[in-house]
């Protein structure tokens, strides 16, 4: 199996000012962090790309076009899965008090967790009050399946590898430590940003070798690499890929290195109001969103 190879390095999905339609395209700018770009209300230009962001085949054209906003780089109908892994960095695991696991702990989250650049993060009435409740941050490599997987050898793993991008794991902790399965208590509704942009599995050698990060009202709260990770992209997509395809599109969240609010004494919790954003290298760059607390009609209470 070879590797998946783009003609882009970089993608981005947006919505053009020449014609307020949503496109794709490769910044013009090679260099330029489009989430702190965008963030700072600085111009974006990009190459239209045609064709799907999941074809390999896509084109880039000479074609410029303005950023007017900037989306997550796949819609929630390209992605349709997502796949997560919990306590997948030791110090993490330590920092929580929970032995290392044996095997890769994969939970779910459904497509409609899923946000873009600059879009809030929701807190739903019915995981308020935040200080019981506790939302909090995980920065997270994210891996984005290129092509049919099932029963992938560690060997190849990577050639199934369309992109990387970065993700947010927002989770809310009470409904988490309460039971044993954490798809409810990290799935809801408009909870887990991704973007700025995909980068191609060709332009980033080595998964295993990027910094990440999360930042909170300006204060850095997480601050580490994927080589610590406990299982690294090649054995975490062959783990998950046996007896199951793993489809193009489908995401990977690969888990969080330490530093996470809820361990901390006091807690540090996500609160209305919040400034927040993440950072992975290898050319992925920022991803902000604000935190806003739902109101208005009482929803069900659990």
């Amino acid at each position: 199996m070879s590797p998946i190879k783009t003609q882009w390095t970089r993608l981005i999905r947006f919505v053009a000012a020449e014609t307020a339609q949503v496109h794709i395209g490769e910044p013009v700018d090679s260099k330029l962090d489009v989430g702190l770009a965008i963030h700072q209300k600085k111009p974006i230009k990009a190459y239209e790309i045609i064709g799907s962001a999941l074809d390999p085949k896509a084109q880039v054209t000479k074609n410029v076009l303005t950023v007017k906003e900037l989306l997550a780089p796949l819609s929630r109908e390209e992605v349709g899965l997502v796949r997560c892994l919990g306590l997948n960095y030791a110090d993490h695991a330590a920092e929580a008090n929970l032995a290392k696991p044996a095997y890769p702990v994969l939970f779910y989250k459904p497509a409609t967790a899923l946000i873009g650049p600059e879009v809030p993060v929701t807190i739903p009435k019915h995981v308020q009050p935040v200080e019981k409740h506790l939302p909090d941050y995980e920065v997270e490599l994210t891996v984005v399946i290129g092509k049919p997987a099932k029963n992938v050898s560690e060997a190849e793993a990577l050639d199934y590898v369309l992109a990387y991008t970065a993700g947010n794991d927002i989770s809310f902790r009470y409904h988490q430590m309460a039971v044993s399965q954490w798809n409810f208590s990290k799935g809801f509704d408009n909870t887990t940003p991704i973007g700025p942009c995909l980068v191609a599995a060709h332009a980033i050698a080595d998964p295993q070798n990027l910094p990440l990060k999360t930042v909170v009202n300006g204060k850095t709260v997480q601050n580490g690499t994927t080589a610590d990770q406990i299982f690294n992209v090649r054995q975490t997509i062959a783990f998950l890929s046996q007896g199951t395809t793993l489809l193009p599109g489908s995401i990977i969240m690969t888990g969080t290195p330490k530093g996470v609010g809820f361990v901390k004494k006091p807690p540090v919790y996500l609160k209305n109001g919040d400034d927040m954003h993440v950072w992975l290298g290898g050319g992925i760059g920022t991803l902000f969103n604000p935190v806003v607390e739902e109101r208005g009609a009482e929803r069900a209470k659990l």
